[in-house]
């Protein structure tokens, strides 16, 4: 007896093993495949033929990269992808496809954008520029995409309108003149199918996401918008006139780097001006981050390319999106708010933010319930946590986190709760973003919450009536950093300053799809034409539309001077003449989340100065870094480079803003050129805004050019004061060239020790 158990327990103990080393050996990824492009034999016509020749199976080829990117990706198991590696020396790199995801009327106005630009008629030179927006995609049914009295489609333009099941190719139209899906690399990952039903192979956004952006950045004037009755007005993207491609790269669960490298080869290609990318991942080196390699080949044809910062603020060091070939852009606050309150039993007046547009709650309190019950998430009202014989008709009081905001109330209305106040805690502090719940509710920053938590602990009979007042514009003090907007340092180079700038990201009203109701919860019935909501994703667009705007006024400059126009022309100085405030916690703001500042589009047209950026010295940027010869030809595609011109120092980068990194030096000394783009006969003399432990030094103080494009250079001389303690700590000030007419303003970051 006890020999036949053994023998059935190593037969398990063998069966057990063999599928464990199957499922390990067979299981399926989608790889991407960095070839040496030069390398193809002549006896294949396409780059497309040659790599197939190099897989088992035709179907295992996903896409051919050949701008964004030299060469493809497949979907290998592991021993294939070994295999490959080493089967041919111009196979020279693989990686597993890595997943980024979402970051997610009155705008034009706060921007002082009241009819494009209105002292320089952009009109008739906007309409020839291209925004791409790689995202969820398009519903192209909105009135934002109105083409009424646009002109023919510009001649450069070699893209296509896409028709899938849902989507008619005829809905492009001369606003929206290109729409295209990547959905290899998600359907590979989901098992070779679409995970939701109202997915499909379509440009069709059935998301939302991708509307919002799209609109926020190019949307034609629409009059009479509102979300649900809020912030009613005209609702308009930055660039009316341009012109707008959108690239579906975004489904259900993420945006992979296969299908984002696939779209932005095909949107250089198609002729683009300005690439907008409002998603992200983690950070990487860039020879391994697929966003900083196809917008590296984007910027040296001119295209300029805009990314969301991320929503992981207020953390230190969560920016995304770094390479400084790329605007990075953080979120801020708008001059518009809408305010609810909630009345207390004790006659207490809590303020707070909603969008909530249902039936109100009349005039009768409600009694108020915080963490009761026997599941320990009930105070974060998680699903499932809620015991509705405790909050049936009741207010909830929720902490916010863990969940989605929206979902939160959600789950109280579904428990039989009448209304819900969510509080932040110390994660969000003072930050508050309005959201369309399905209940009335409203969102209450942290010091209100601590109140009123207590007061529902405190008191016999805890109480409260909520009350919704719609829309209040002119808020002082705005803009304020959004509290989830990412911060610096740049844990990948931090001797470049991120992000670059922030603009609107806070509350926005832009275009919605109608396949989805407006929290984006399935329970969620309700339709609209418009959304408003937050997030580095909706200042993303705002920038850049407004880079396409400059591009129309100066079609020679290229993505570098745009970038630079943008950063030292921003302010950092809020509508109550005092320094930029951070959400967090209401203290002062700093570059480490604001970067230069706020865009100033007026300002940004005529900036007197840029720092313009080649491609040489990028690549002689990369070159400083601790990267081999081949992870540089990963990014810059040339069959070899040269680095016997590299910087000492990234820092020597002729970037726009600074960042000095100290470790254990006491001297660090940039030069910097800058060109005239003003008048002629132009002077600017500069000023230092020192910080407490480092002295600042630049040599010349006075800049004269004769001629415009005129280039002249200087050199700063930063040097820690003796004494300082190496620590984690960071210093900030600035260096601005100036004359009656133009301010050219740099920040500089200082810090003694790498992240």
């Amino acid at each position: 007896m006890a020999s036949s158990s053994s023998s059935s327990s190593s037969s398990i103990t063998i069966i057990t093993t063999f599928l464990f080393l199957l499922l390990h050996t067979t299981a399926k990824k989608t790889y991407i495949i960095r070839v040496n492009h030069s390398d193809k034999p002549e006896s294949f016509l396409t780059h497309h033929d040659w790599y197939t020749s190099q897989l088992n199976s035709e179907s295992s080829l996903l896409y051919t990269y050949t701008t964004s990117f030299h060469g493809f990706s497949a979907y290998l198991d592991s021993t294939e992808a070994d295999s490959l590696l080493s089967s041919s020396n111009s196979i020279l790199d693989i990686f597993e496809d890595p997943l980024y995801t979402l970051h997610t009327t009155r705008t034009p106005e706060f921007l002082g954008l009241n009819s494009e630009f209105g002292v320089h008629d952009l009109g008739s030179s906007s309409n020839g520029v291209i925004i791409g927006v790689l995202d969820t995609g398009v519903w192209p049914e909105s009135r934002s995409f109105d083409d009424t009295d646009m002109p023919e489609i510009p001649s450069k333009w070699k893209g296509e309108c896409e028709s899938g099941s849902d989507f008619d190719s005829k809905l492009c139209n001369k606003k929206l003149i290109g729409a295209r899906s990547f959905s290899k690399g998600f359907q590979m990952a989901s098992g070779g199918g679409f995970s939701s039903k109202r997915e499909s192979v379509s440009p069709r956004d059935v998301d939302g996401h991708g509307t919002h952006t799209s609109t926020t950045a190019a949307g034609s004037a629409v009059r009479n918008a509102s979300f649900l009755g809020y912030a009613a007005g005209t609702a308009r993207g930055m660039a009316t006139r341009a012109r707008v491609a959108t690239y579906k790269v975004c489904w259900s669960t993420g945006c992979f780097g296969s299908d984002i490298l696939a779209a932005m080869d095909r949107a250089i290609l198609d002729g683009v001006d300005v690439l907008s990318l409002s998603l992200g991942g983690g950070s990487a080196p860039y020879y391994r981050d697929t966003i900083a390699i196809g917008a590296f080949s984007a910027m040296e044809r001119g295209v300029f390319v805009s990314c969301s910062a991320g929503n992981s603020g207020p953390t230190r060091a969560s920016v995304a999106n770094v390479a400084p070939w790329v605007m990075t852009v953080g979120a801020g606050t708008l001059d518009r708010d809408f305010p609810a309150f909630a009345n207390l039993g004790n006659g207490k007046r809590l303020t707070g933010v909603s969008l909530y547009s249902g039936v109100g709650m009349g005039t009768k309190p409600l009694e108020l319930v915080y963490n009761k019950g026997n599941s320990s998430s009930s105070n974060l009202c998680l699903p499932g946590s809620l015991d509705s014989s405790i909050v049936r008709g009741k207010i909830v009081v929720c902490d916010r986190g863990v969940n989605a905001r929206v979902e939160k109330g959600a789950v109280v209305r579904d428990a039989g709760g009448l209304g819900m106040i969510m509080a932040n805690t110390a994660a969000s502090g003072e930050e508050l973003v309005a959201d369309s719940h399905l209940l009335p509710a409203i969102a209450v920053g942290k010091k209100t919450g601590d109140l009123l938590r207590e007061y529902v602990k405190s008191d016999s009979n805890p109480t409260a009536l909520l009350v919704f007042k719609g829309t209040v514009l002119d808020v002082k003090p705005s803009p304020v950093v959004a509290a989830f907007s990412s911060r610096g340092p740049n844990t990948v180079t931090p001797e470049i300053l991120k992000p670059d700038v922030i603009g609107p990201g806070v509350n926005i009203l832009a275009g919605w799809s109608d396949a989805i109701g407006p929290t984006g919860l399935d329970k969620d019935s309700r339709r609209t034409q418009f959304n408003i909501m937050s997030g580095t994703s909706m200042s993303c667009p705002h920038i850049s539309g407004l880079a396409g705007l400059l591009k129309a006024a100066h079609p020679e400059w290229s993505p570098s001077a745009i970038k630079s126009a943008l950063m030292t022309t921003a302010y950092v100085l809020d509508n109550t003449n005092a320094p930029l405030h951070d959400a967090a916690d209401n203290s002062l703001s700093n570059p480490y989340a604001h970067g230069s500042g706020h865009v100033d589009p007026q300002k940004a047209l005529s900036p007197g100065l840029v720092y313009d950026i080649s491609t040489e010295e990028y690549i002689r940027f990369l070159c400083s870094l601790d990267y081999t010869v081949d992870h540089i030809v990963a990014i810059v595609k040339r069959p070899s480079v040269n680095c016997s011109k590299k910087f000492s120092d990234p820092g020597q980068l002729n970037y726009p803003s600074f960042s000095v990194l100290f470790g254990g030096k006491r001297v660090v000394r940039y030069t910097r050129e800058v060109t005239n783009v003003g008048a002629a006969s132009s002077v600017y003399k500069v000023t230092v805004n020192g910080a407490p432990s480092v002295g600042i030094s630049v040599k010349p103080s006075k800049l004269s050019f004769k001629s415009v494009g005129e280039k002249k250079r200087y050199t700063v001389t930063f040097v820690s004061k003796k004494g300082v303690s190496m620590t984690n700590k960071a210093e900030f000030g600035s260096i601005t060239w100036s004359n009656p007419q133009h301010e050219v303003r740099s920040p500089v970051a200082f810090s003694w020790n790498r992240f």
